[in-house]
């Protein structure tokens, strides 16, 4: 009965997607070597445009996409106009500050699974399987990334203990935030750890990921 429960509640969940303006020189800066800032900055819009349909083919509640600088990027008001997601601005401060901002704006309406944009592998099984871990009573979801950090964050309600000072963009993300986690008294899930794109190196794996998907997705490499 619990299972069913959680399936009839799926609704509830709610998906918040951070994301960059494609802009030349401030999205996916790393992969700037490889593919120029203009293609970086294309590789940002596409991915941004496919996070959001992954999110909203999930099925479950609202999805809002949270920008920065702001919501004003014509790529954002493209993607209201054709999909309806609700486009916000993010705060400013660190990373942990926007993730809390979002986590403080939804959870008094329903539990929320925020992810970023760069995961070509998470689908909407890996959304929906998060959402019911949160309808079943645990506090935190998480799925883990390869390079230490996490792809998908979901919680019942804000736990800005988890964001505060954190070292992003290090191994030791994850691991942190499992022991902050656990010191808090919260009931941890996890799930499968996928992989992002975020260096250069990684464009191959994308490549491979998107061919094997029906052949888009590809992005030209700077010369």
């Amino acid at each position: 009965m619990r299972h069913d429960r959680a399936e009839y509640d799926l609704g509830r969940v709610q998906v918040a997607v951070l994301a960059k303006a494609p802009l030349a020189g401030l999205a996916k800066t790393r992969l700037i070597p490889a593919l120029g800032p203009r293609g970086a900055a294309r590789l940002q819009r596409q991915f941004t445009r496919s996070t959001v349909r992954t999110a909203q083919a999930a099925g479950l509640g609202p999805v809002t996409l949270w920008c920065t600088p702001d919501a004003r990027h014509r790529s954002f008001r493209a993607l209201h106009r054709t999909t309806g997601v609700t486009c916000l601005a993010q705060a400013g401060g660190d990373r942990g500050d926007r993730v809390h901002q979002a986590f403080s704006f939804h959870c008094p309406h329903g539990p929320l699974l925020l992810i970023g944009t760069d995961c070509p592998p998470l689908t909407p099984s890996h959304l929906r399987q998060a959402a019911r871990a949160l309808l079943d009573g645990n506090d935190a979801v998480f799925h883990p990334a390869e390079d230490g950090g996490y792809v998908l964050v979901g919680l019942r309600r804000p736990q800005p203990a988890l964001f505060e000072k954190m070292p992003w963009s290090t191994r030791d993300v994850m691991v942190q935030t499992r022991s902050r986690a656990r010191s808090l008294g919260l009931r941890l899930c996890e799930f499968e750890t996928l992989w992002d794109v975020d260096v250069p190196a990684d464009l191959d794996r994308f490549h491979a990921h998107a061919a094997a998907a029906g052949g888009a997705g590809a992005v030209a490499v700077a010369p």
